[in-house]
């Protein structure tokens, strides 16, 4: 356990290159000008303009980028020295002005300065590679002004109590223990050589809500979704909404999303 971060990171180092190179993320046409984000999300973001913005969890920063272009001063966070490494020379690419440091977020606290973030954002499959939820929460929490927001849309917990082909109960919904993974290829490119040890845990809905509420937080926005806006597990087939289970098409949430102030 005491490595757990060291292996994730190596995995999500060796994910970051086939991501970049993938169909699923292609980035040529985030290069080229389109903004990644959702209808899901963008429907719960201020105004962006001059918005310091702590984008958690950042990834290789398109997001981020993306937050940037809306005229956000956009700080992302990732513990990956390949995607936070990919982040900057996409920014500089782009000649944006984000900010991009790798750290762990459990760790915030050593990284950025107190109560100076308007809105922090962090999105799908973010938090199931955390070991203390509550501790998470509270470095949401650190990271905001008073009267600052996050916006949090994450992948529902029902979803990874399935096995990968989403066809048995395998995983306790509330979070019981550590899950520890041999992971092959990845969810952007089933066939890329990745072969790869992952940690990660399951947070039910209301121990993520009840940690940011402990953290000092006010619920202002909690709505969950039948769908997915990626094309990212198996046995999913295009909807008008978005993408749903073949099997499971309207009957298991599939995504939530949380609006929460800062008091």
């Amino acid at each position: 356990m005491k490595d757990y971060i060291k292996i994730n990171q190596n995995l999500w180092n060796k994910k970051t290159p086939a991501h970049i190179a993938s169909d699923f993320y292609d980035n040529e046409a985030f290069l080229a000008g389109k903004n990644t984000l959702n209808d899901i999300e963008l429907a719960l973001f201020p105004a962006m303009e001059g918005l310091k913005v702590l984008h958690s969890q950042c990834h290789f920063g398109q997001d981020s980028l993306s937050m940037a272009r809306m005229g956000a001063e956009v700080t992302g966070v990732d513990f990956s020295q390949e995607a936070i490494a990919q982040a900057r020379k996409m920014n500089d690419l782009l000649k944006l002005e984000a900010q991009f440091i790798q750290a762990n977020v459990l760790e915030l606290e050593a990284h950025i300065p107190q109560n100076h973030f308007d809105m922090v954002f962090t999105s799908y499959g973010t938090v199931g590679w955390l070991d203390d939820i509550r501790l998470w929460a509270k470095q949401m929490s650190y990271a905001l002004k008073p009267g600052g927001q996050l916006i949090f849309v994450e992948f529902h917990p029902a979803v990874w109590m399935f096995d990968d082909a989403i066809e048995k109960l395998t995983y306790p919904y509330l979070n019981a223990e550590v899950i520890i993974e041999q992971e092959e290829g990845t969810y952007a490119d089933t066939n890329a050589q990745i072969h790869a040890q992952s940690f990660c845990w399951n947070y039910g809905l209301t121990e993520v809500l009840q940690a940011l509420l402990d953290a000092g937080m006010r619920l202002d926005f909690c709505r969950e979704y039948d769908y997915s806006p990626y094309n990212c597990f198996q046995g999913l087939i295009k909807t008008d909404k978005g993408y749903q289970f073949e099997k499971h098409q309207g009957i298991l949430p599939m995504v939530y999303a949380l609006k929460m102030t800062k008091n």
